[in-house]
């Protein structure tokens, strides 16, 4: 992971060039896990911010949030958090939180740069750390027409250190092998062609 961390270090100064296109999917995510002022959240793969950052300007947002990313140089550039809201380093295959320590999370835009093993991993450990009942809302890139999933899996092949998370992969057998139970799904268009899924842990 430590050589991919590099690769996100990198790009963190222009990431925010594309956090516009990032936008009506996160928007979705939250909407679908409705968080709650009382409720616990991590935002796994947090990049610079984008959920932080929506969530934050909320009416009723979580009393407590916690930001994790594999990248400094992403998470620096994040800037001023509500009271009560963190960010940290950490490895989302192998997150360093004790079980059931939060009440719901989000991984947006993450699965889709993981190999199959690092997918299982992550979703295992989120498992772990949100408490029964909570719920996880996933964002990847998707689309269902076949031909637009091809070109969008040649460019992420094309150029990997750059484009990796225009990769398309459809997490909903992942979340269920994972011991999510999926509740809601939307298919966008706008922006990145996304797949937002809401899941709750059984």
């Amino acid at each position: 992971m430590a050589a991919r961390s590099e690769v996100w270090d990198r790009a963190a100064q222009a990431y925010a060039r594309q956090e516009h296109l990032e936008r009506q999917a996160v928007c979705r995510a939250l909407a679908y896990l409705a968080p709650g002022t009382e409720e616990r959240l991590l935002d796994v793969a947090t990049g610079t911010g984008v959920v932080l950052r929506e969530l934050a300007g909320r009416p009723g947002r979580p009393a407590q949030a916690v930001g994790l990313d594999g990248s400094e140089e992403m998470l620096a550039r994040i800037g001023p958090l509500p009271v009560g809201w963190r960010t940290v380093l950490g490895d989302a295959t192998a997150l360093a939180f004790d079980a059931a320590s939060f009440d719901i999370a989000t991984a947006v835009y993450l699965l889709q740069v993981l190999e199959p093993h690092e997918r299982s991993a992550a979703l295992h450990e989120l498992h772990r750390v949100v408490r029964p009942g909570g719920r996880l809302a996933v964002v990847t890139t998707w689309s269902p027409r076949p031909a637009l999933r091809a070109v969008l899996a040649a460019l992420a092949r094309a150029a990997p250190a750059s484009l990796i998370g225009l990769r398309p992969h459809d997490p909903r057998a992942d979340l269920a092998a994972s011991g999510w139970r999926l509740e809601r799904v939307a298919i966008l268009r706008g922006g990145y062609p996304s797949l937002v899924a809401l899941a709750r842990r059984g």
